[in-house]
Order: C-alpha cells, then structure tokens, then sequence
C-alpha cells in the first residue's frame, strides 16, 4: 500500500513539470477542464516603476521555469499574452503582476490546498525577459530594446548600449508612459548623485538627440564641423577647432546666421548652424 501511494505521488509530481499528460495523474478528472486560477497577493503591473529593493514582476511573453524542490526536472513555460500559464495539475493560472517568489509561494500554495502535496516548496525562475524593458534610440553605439530583469539606472542603461557617439548631445531625453519628458545631462550621471541618475522604467523610451553644430573655416588650424557645448562662445570656437593660425586674425570673425553675414565679437554666443569664417590679418 504504501509503494503504492508512492508512485501515485511521483506520477502526480511528473504531470507538474510536464514530464507525463495530465491523464497520468490519479486525483486529476480527464473530462473536466481546469478553472483559471486567480492568484492573490500584490497586483503591480510589468510597467510599474522598478525602486532598488524591487523584484522582477512577470509578464506576457517572459518565460519561466517551474520547479518542485526534489524533483530532477523542470517545467519551462512561456507566459501567454493574457499573463496566464498553463500546468497540467492546476491548469491556467494567472501569473502577470507576480514576482518569482510570491508566483513560488502561490503554486505551493494551490498544489497544498489541491491535496496533491503536504508542504512543497516550490521555485520559479524567469528564464528569459520580454515584457519588461526600455527603449533606446538616436546615436548610441547599438540602439534597441533593453530588457531590464532588476532596477537599472540610466547610467547602467547607456552603458549597456555602449554610450553615446561622438555626434550626440550632452544630453538624454526620457519619455515615459506616462508623465511628462525629462531631460538628463550625461556629464551628470556619473557623479554619484542618485538624484541625477534615476531608475529607469519600464516602457521609458530613451533618446540620445545628435548634437547641434557649427562650421568653421578659414585661418583655423583644425577646419570643419563640430558640436556646440551649452554656452558655447566663438573665441570657445575657435579654441576647439585647434585655435588660430599666425595669420589668423580673432576679431575679424564673420558669421553666417540664418542667410545673414554678421561681424561678431569672440564673446557672442555661437548658435546652431552658424557658419564660422576667421579672416586672415594684414599685418
């Protein structure tokens, strides 16, 4: 009798992890479908902000695997777009806004109160991310989808696209979801200072706009075209463009703006798309 309640319960534990059909297991009726399971406990969505201590919250499309400590095998499932899975003791059950632990505890819990076990532990692993992630785009080094499988910040997130060209911006723009657009200066982001490198959240997307340019020619050692620092002056100008020639003349400087040539001071401020021409001294 006893070897006999042995291997019932093992034939049970197998139809869990998908080893057997559901019809191998004694307690389960084969003509009757099971009831979607509703799981109780926090209802955080998969784009609910991340915070440092948080969990990973399951989603549509992740994939999880299901273990019952003690038995060799695993069950690997992937979460259906109405974030149930499908087991063949319990049948559907809904999983989306569960971290791994609290979807362990629920599934020990149904199989305990289902008779099928006195006390099992159960673990559950997110075995591949997809319904968390961010978005990042503009001149980074490889734009695209970011899974994020924990709190990441944003300086964690550029770096994992390989940082920003050297023809983008001093900055980054966010956009979440929902809330207004945020502007984050990447100079920032690497001092410490938690207030200037936030976590990132799901479903943000991240832009890294081009920087603005200007040209500049003439009696310059280094001509061509570069991106314009905040407060950036023409003397500044010309300093980044390696500086004036001995023939160089700083204060004869003409400017085209918007179709218009102008004769500025070293100390006026250079605007985008502003077309630089150092002249060449007399004397």
């Amino acid at each position: 009798m006893q070897i006999r309640t042995t291997l019932i319960k093992f034939a049970m534990a197998l139809c869990l992890v998908g080893i057997l059909p559901a019809s191998a297991g004694a307690q389960t009726p084969a003509a009757v479908a099971p009831p979607v399971v509703p799981l109780t406990g926090a209802q955080s969505t998969a784009k609910a902000a991340p915070a440092a201590d948080d969990e990973y919250i399951v989603g549509p499309e992740d994939v999880i695997e299901v273990e019952v400590v003690g038995l060799p095998d695993r069950a690997r499932t992937k979460v259906y777009t109405d974030g149930t899975i499908q087991l063949n003791l319990l049948g559907k059950v809904q999983v989306a806004g569960q971290t791994p632990r609290q979807l362990g505890d629920q599934l020990a819990k149904l199989l305990k109160d289902g008779g099928f076990y006195a006390n099992p532990v159960v673990n559950v692993e997110v075995v591949s991310f997809a319904s968390r992630y961010v978005t990042v785009l503009g001149a980074v080094g490889a734009p695209g989808l970011v899974p994020i499988n924990r709190a990441y910040r944003m300086s964690e997130i550029l770096a994992r696209v390989g940082g920003v060209t050297g023809a983008a911006a001093e900055y980054l723009v966010v956009r979440p979801e929902s809330g207004p657009e945020q502007r984050y200066f990447i100079r920032d982001l690497a001092t410490g200072d938690a207030s200037k490198d936030p976590f990132v959240q799901a479903g943000d997307k991240i832009y890294a706009p081009l920087a603005d340019i200007f040209y500049i020619s003439g009696q310059v050692r280094a001509p061509g075209t570069f991106p314009i620092a905040p407060g950036m002056t023409i003397g500044q100008a010309i300093a980044r463009s390696g500086g004036l020639t001995e023939s160089g003349n700083g204060k004869k400087i003409e400017v085209t703006r918007a179709g218009k040539k102008l004769k500025l001071d070293p100390s006026a401020k250079v605007e985008p798309e502003d077309v630089l021409v150092v002249k060449e001294r007399l004397f």
